[in-house]
């Protein structure tokens, strides 16, 4: 009989992530070249457009973009909940174009776990924080007893330090109580991959730091890979990677990394920024950055011994 992992054993597994750097072909998540098209009253909507992406197991990332970038469309597709046009998908060895709607439901209840931005979506109203939490477990495939689904219940809100709403229903929670909840709803069966669209979109910035915290417990304990998309600036400077979506592509991301000063001992973030090269050698340039220059149309190029110049196009003044 097969049962879920201890948040012990999680834990242990964290830990050797960690400290097992991975990426490329060892990533986690890889999308190639994906693209998805939509055809509504006839008209074909392109909602990714080649996107590239890496994620390598054990990350925190964050997803940023406007509205209509592709990020949601993104994450429906690596929730199991959409399938891509063209290109290729992969999401813990399982392969995102050709699974059957059987597979796909199985992927969905134990590969991955999904938090959505409105708090009542994530919660059956009726069931208490417990029992919301167990359901995902009564619907796996996994064998479980009774008092493991309970035990388990109780270590994720403790873990989440929301053990106190485990009797209560969610209209006796707070919405970010109701949040850390539904964070551990998805975690119930110890997915590879929590994937979180806007979840402190409804809450203050307050209880957005909390929510954020639980994330990054969930992250740092158990080693859960997190991707969430947010349009709060704050949260995405809190993770070590945050990756910009525009036109249906991955266009920019931003690394940070602490710096200690060595002669007093204080620690920095220290966050640089990237444009992604796709295969075709294409990237797409901040927009800020083409702006302040008056760059459009075509820009001037010169290869250097170690860098590319570009500048605005002056060929009318010559």
């Amino acid at each position: 009989m097969t049962t879920n992992p201890t948040l012990a054993d999680l834990t242990t597994k964290a830990t050797a992530a960690r400290n097992t750097p991975t990426y490329g072909h060892d990533a986690l998540i890889t999308c190639d070249r994906l693209v998805r098209i939509f055809t509504t009253d006839g008209i074909e909507v392109q909602a990714l457009q080649g996107l590239d992406l890496l994620v390598r197991e054990g990350e925190l990332m964050a997803l940023v973009g406007a509205s209509g970038s592709g990020k949601s469309t993104l994450m429906n597709i690596l929730a199991g909940l959409d399938t891509p046009t063209a290109g290729a998908a992969r999401v813990a060895g399982h392969d995102l174009l050709t699974m059957t709607a059987k597979d796909r439901l199985a992927y969905r209840r134990k590969t991955v776990g999904f938090v959505w931005q409105q708090t009542s979506r994530n919660l059956l109203p009726y069931l208490t924080a417990a029992q919301n939490i167990t359901l995902p477990m009564q619907l796996s495939a996994t064998r479980t007893p009774r008092k493991a689904k309970s035990e388990r219940a109780l270590e994720l809100l403790e873990l989440l330090d929301i053990a106190d709403c485990h009797d209560r229903r969610p209209h006796q929670m707070s919405g970010g109580q109701q949040q850390r909840v539904a964070i551990a709803v998805a975690l119930a069966n110890a997915p590879a991959v929590l994937l979180a669209d806007e979840p402190t979109g409804e809450l203050d910035s307050q209880t957005a730091e909390q929510i954020f915290a639980a994330f990054r417990t969930a992250n740092e304990q158990l080693g859960t890979t997190i991707v969430i998309v947010t349009h709060d600036q704050a949260v995405a400077d809190e993770v070590r990677r945050t990756v910009a979506i525009r036109d249906g592509r991955t266009s920019t991301e931003v690394l940070r990394r602490s710096e200690v000063d060595a002669t007093t001992g204080h620690e920095t973030v220290v966050a640089r920024e990237y444009a992604m090269l796709d295969r075709a050698g294409r990237l797409q340039l901040p927009a800020e950055y083409t702006e302040a220059l008056n760059m459009r149309d075509r820009v001037a190029l010169e290869l250097e011994p170690d860098h590319i110049g570009i500048w605005p196009d002056d060929s009318d003044h010559n």
